[in-house]
């Protein structure tokens, strides 16, 4: 087995602007090495532009996001691809490659262009697949997996790219309630750090270490989910009526009980 060395994540005040509006201001988040983040919000709070500044898809207008005590945006984009992998919102289905062949697409920020795969490359791929239990899928094509299988693979891809920090944007989308904890279950199991945007609000209590809380692109709240995730803050950011607490299992719950009557004031992101 191929051991990753986790690695920390700091984003100290970045602030993103698309076409003139601030999506995102002055957030400051840190993950420490092994740790998993949950990142909570409405729709439009954010969160995928966030995360988008961690994976080096979009460049903040100000602030600085470090992985490992790096700029990850002065850094060469191989070397930030050797360090954060991420799985986006919902896999693509016009991948006409198999299985094997997406995974393998891992290895890339370790090769020269052209450079053939060689036995540890082989190894390697064959580990993630292992991991990830999708040995008996290697030949099937991509685009004819269920949405848990493809997000399956997407994690295998990024244990080839051998990245200490792993970014999921979404990852539960359009998963059953079987493959989403089968999901999560597996990311935790990797040991890596992990930096995820949940809907969820019960899955991010049972697999986070702690959570931030986005509102109108700021971060207006973060620390253990059981302190952070109160009544009233799930009224004031979700507009709804909750009741958090203690479940008859010993965990952490969040009940739903309907809208509040009135609903949070929330911006376009």
């Amino acid at each position: 087995m191929w051991e990753i060395e986790p690695v920390g994540l700091d984003l100290d005040r970045v602030r993103v602007s698309i076409d003139g509006i601030d999506i995102v201001m002055d957030a400051v988040m840190h993950a420490s090495p092994g740790e998993m983040i949950g990142l909570i919000g409405p729709n439009g709070s954010g969160k995928s532009t966030l995360l988008r500044t961690v994976y080096r898809s979009l460049r903040p207008m100000s602030g600085a996001v470090w992985v490992g005590g790096d700029d990850v945006w002065a850094m060469p984009a191989k070397e930030a691809a050797r360090r954060t992998a991420a799985v986006a919102q919902e896999a693509s289905s016009d991948f006409d490659f198999s299985v094997r062949e997406v995974v393998d697409m891992g290895r890339g920020p370790h090769k020269r262009l052209w450079e053939r795969e060689t036995s540890i490359d082989v190894s390697i791929v064959d580990d993630a697949l292992q991991r990830v239990s999708m040995t008996g899928f290697t030949d099937r094509v991509f685009a004819t997996l269920s949405g848990g299988e493809k997000q399956r693979v997407l994690v295998a891809r990024s244990l080839a790219q051998r990245s200490q920090l792993l970014v999921l944007d979404e990852p539960t989308n359009h998963l059953d309630v079987r493959a989403q904890f089968e999901l999560l279950d597996l990311v935790r199991s990797l040991g890596v750090t992990t930096v995820a945007a949940l809907h969820d609000l019960n899955l991010a209590a049972r697999y986070c270490d702690r959570v931030y809380v986005l509102q109108r692109g700021r971060i207006v709240a973060d620390g253990p989910t059981a302190s952070v995730l109160t009544a009233a803050l799930l009224e004031d950011v979700f507009g709804v009526s909750a009741h958090c607490g203690i479940d008859e299992t010993g965990a952490f719950h969040v009940s739903l009980r309907g809208a509040a009557r009135v609903a949070p004031n929330e911006g376009v992101a």
